[in-house]
């Protein structure tokens, strides 16, 4: 380090190296460190600005080893998005009024570590503000949207906060609460005092890419290391928050009336493959939204449905014959513009059958854009129409239908209706169930509680299952309970750890763990091997040692969907 660098350069500080000839960013993890004999140091190029407190360089050497990564991802996770050369003056921190919250908040609050489950309508307000009346508060919440609001709600009440990646600099000069979206759990936080996770059970939570780290389980870590009080919230909270932690929950009539009310649609007497997904109850709702004036406050019906397009499965009404692509043989859907296509080699032909020539398919499995117009028949209306690809114009209408994607973006709704429920209780994914549950919470957030009036329709050929039950009753341990008895039997996590393996040399470094102890591997199936063991410890010391060849591989530790 330069002299002239003096007093701006400590652990964490990002700075500028030369390296072959270009200056590259780097993190200062260290000082007062001897140099190897031999080796002849040089100095550095620039500060670029302030970086990670100390305290998250060892919790990101932590993660990379828990997710099969490299610090320095982390280390830019938890670097300001930009250039932060010096700190704001924040206002004096003044001593909160005590606010007025249940005895199960007070006693998670003084537990170090505790799981809340709070029913879909409870408000996180109360909690946060009972949390920052005790010290520097770091909340986690599964979406921007979520912590905008409730950074919105805590200035309301004049508590000082800093909303993370945007306002880093005032995390890092003393703001009361910290809150942000996944990336929050590596926000700076002075005099930490509690750290707060919020729908610990969104999969919002961890990251898509390699790593694939959880932003739960890193606050939790980074709590733990802290000694400081660690609260998971949520409705329906994920085995791991089971094996995680003490659940705490209000009395049984607070739950209840934090949920919706729930008709269960029960369509086991119907035949099985008919197009039809709208029951009587249904088309009574639509016809009554429909009757709703608009006046801009949004949609009265949201009917949910995880299929795109206005197909997924065709058959021949004469011959019965399922629609098949000639060149391949997976199915085929129709298209916009009236033509089948295959949705696996791209292959398209006119609208008939391959085997009689009829010209007369009916529709097995339809998707979205063919419930949206059967809905515009039977309400009368125009109906929008929600996907991840459509986003979300047009909702200002009385009824919407979409995939889930409908859930995160519209705020709220007289009545939320699942068309085909058991497409997700179905699933050929372990965690069905639970992220079944997911997503009806999701629904009653919108709806609000019983006082409400709100409704959540359920249709389903499983009226008994459990996530039905869960919802009708308002009981989410009735999921735990008989998901846990399956993990078990499976060897899935919790009981486990699994780590999936997949691309060009996912091969060469599966043949590198077999042999070690505690490990198994499974596979391949479709180029891809799971790698399982015991727990954590095993399963990332395994990964930690085995070289990596040179070439494309992806390591995704806890899976979420396989």
């Amino acid at each position: 380090m330069p002299d002239a660098f003096a007093g701006r350069v400590g652990v964490g500080t990002v700075v500028r190296v030369a390296l072959q000839g270009r200056r590259v960013r780097g993190w200062v993890v260290a000082d007062d460190v001897v140099p190897a004999e031999g080796v002849a140091l040089r100095p550095l190029a620039r500060v670029s600005g302030l970086g990670p407190a100390p305290e998250l360089i060892g919790l990101a050497r932590w993660a990379a080893w828990r997710w099969a990564g490299r610090t320095v991802h982390f280390l830019r996770t938890a670097s300001p998005p930009g250039v932060v050369a010096g700190l704001p003056a924040l206002p004096a921190l003044s001593p909160l009024s005590p606010s007025r919250v249940d005895d199960v908040v007070e006693d998670a609050l003084t537990r170090p570590r505790a799981v809340l489950r709070l029913p879909p309508a409870a408000p996180l307000l109360p909690l946060v503000l009972e949390a920052a009346r005790r010290g520097t508060t770091l909340v986690v919440a599964p979406s921007l949207a979520l912590a905008a609001r409730l950074a919105a709600e805590l200035r309301h009440a004049g508590v000082t906060t800093a909303q993370v990646p945007g306002e880093w600099a005032r995390a890092a000069a003393g703001a009361r609460v910290v809150i942000g979206a996944r990336a929050a759990a590596w926000a700076p936080a002075v005099d930490l005092a509690t750290v707060m996770v919020v729908d610990e059970h969104d999969e919002a939570h961890q990251s898509e890419s390699s790593p694939t780290w959880n932003a739960r389980d890193v606050a939790a870590e980074r709590a733990r290391r802290a000694g400081t009080p660690c609260v998971w919230t949520s409705p329906c909270p994920s085995l791991e928050a089971l094996s995680w932690g003490a659940v705490l929950a209000p009395s049984r009539a607070a739950e209840r009336a934090g949920w919706p009310i729930v008709d269960v649609v029960d369509r086991r007497r119907e035949e099985p493959l008919r197009a039809d997904l709208y029951s009587p109850r249904l088309v009574a709702l639509v016809r009554a939204a429909s009757r709703a004036s608009d006046d801009g406050r949004g949609p009265e019906v949201v009917a949910v449905l995880n299929r795109k397009g206005r197909s997924t499965l065709l058959a021949c009404a004469a011959c019965a014959e399922l629609g098949r692509c000639e060149s391949c043989g997976a199915a085929v859907a129709q298209d916009e513009d009236g033509t089948l296509a295959c949705r696996r080699c791209r292959a398209r032909r006119p609208l008939l059958c391959s085997s009689c020539g009829s010209t007369r398919l009916k529709v097995l499995r339809p998707g979205v854009t063919r419930v949206r117009d059967d809905l515009e028949r039977l309400a009368g209306v125009a109906v929008a129409e929600v996907t991840g690809d459509a986003g979300a114009k047009g909702v200002d209408v009385p009824v919407v239908v979409g995939t889930e994607a409908v859930l995160h973006r519209v705020a709220q709704a007289a009545v939320v209706a699942f068309l085909d429920l058991d497409a997700e209780l179905l699933a050929p994914r372990y965690r069905a169930a639970e992220q079944a549950l997911s997503l009806v919470v999701r629904a009653a957030r919108m709806l609000g509680g019983k006082a409400g009036g709100g409704r959540l329709v359920l249709q389903t050929r499983l009226p008994d299952h459990e996530v039905v039950q869960a919802a009708l009753r308002a009981d989410p341990s009735r999921v735990a309970a008989a998901e846990a008895e399956r993990r078990q039997v499976l060897g899935f996590p919790p009981t486990t750890a699994l780590a999936l393996v997949s691309g060009a040399q996912a091969a060469a470094f599966v043949d590198g763990l077999r042999g070690t102890a505690g490990l198994e591997v499974l596979g391949p199936a479709a180029g891809r091997w799971l790698v399982r063991a015991a727990d954590h410890q095993v399963l990332c010391d395994a990964l930690a040692a085995t070289p990596r060849p040179a070439g494309r591989l992806r390591v995704a530790v806890d899976p979420l969907r396989i």
